[in-house]
């Protein structure tokens, strides 16, 4: 059988497995960036179709480029709109990340996106990248290896987080600290005994359900200090914010040597 550099499930069947995953948000949309991050050793990356610089066009660059390394990809798609996920499916992506989902109701409907008829309504084709362009017809039969992520980032989609987090299909709960502490009144403050409790009813919500738990991190520390307490699909920043530190560090440390 010829060799595959499609994920085929295995950042799926990891995180189902409960092990620690660590990996970046791709904001710059560059192929060279994501195979930059992928050499130097994360789980995943996430290219940012909501926040990031890129749209569609990068993914089909993107995701061959950090899959080289053996590392898939994860895309925040703009919106949970059918054909939005469909695009991004069709290209191979390893998983979806679903963003601005407020109810129990509006995440059914997002995952029904994920798979085909009759399950759902995804659209069918097999002319795809994800069908290796016709050669693995078979992979329409293997929809259950997306991971599905679902982010939860108001004070609506805490209070149905349990809910959420039964559903068949979302395999990620996924935290925005952001947007999260804003719509919990305590902008920016995740010190905050408001969001230490949300983070800590997401967390149990999915592990109650044996379902993955994500955030996105600023540090390496902070990263690590997640991963203790038992979040398991970690980002740590993107590929801007660390280019940004790194230079901005070592521009500091050049200049007061003088």
């Amino acid at each position: 059988m010829t060799r595959s550099i499609l994920d085929q499930g295995r950042l799926r069947a990891k995180l189902a497995a409960g092990e620690p995953t660590v990996g970046t948000f791709i904001g710059s949309a560059s192929p060279v960036t994501a195979e930059v991050c992928a050499a130097a050793g994360v789980d995943w990356v996430l290219l940012d179709l909501e926040h990031g610089a890129g749209g569609e066009e990068q993914v089909r660059t993107t995701v061959p480029a950090a899959a080289a390394y053996g590392v898939p990809t994860v895309v925040r798609v703009e919106s949970a709109a059918r054909i939005r996920i469909g695009r991004v499916l069709d290209l191979g992506v390893a998983g979806v990340m679903l963003p601005r989902l407020d109810t129990a109701a509006e995440v059914r409907e997002a995952l029904r996106h994920l798979r085909y008829p009759p399950a759902g309504d995804r659209g069918v084709a097999t002319y795809n990248r994800a069908c290796r362009f016709g050669l693995d017809p078979a992979a329409l039969d293997r929809e259950g290896e997306i991971l599905g992520v679902v982010q939860i980032e108001s004070v609506s989609a805490l209070g149905e987080v349990e809910e959420i987090a039964a559903m068949d299909g979302v395999d990620v709960l996924f935290v925005g600290p952001r947007d999260l502490s804003h719509d919990l009144g305590v902008p920016g403050d995740l010190a905050a005994p408001v969001y230490r409790e949300a983070l800590e009813r997401v967390r149990k919500a999915a592990a109650a359900q044996g379902k993955a738990c994500g955030l996105l991190v600023s540090d390496g520390a902070a990263a690590a200090a997640k991963l203790a307490e038992g979040w398991t699909f970690v980002g740590i920043g993107s590929d801007a914010t660390l280019l940004a530190g790194a230079v901005s560090a070592a521009v500091g440390e050049a200049r007061a040597q003088r």
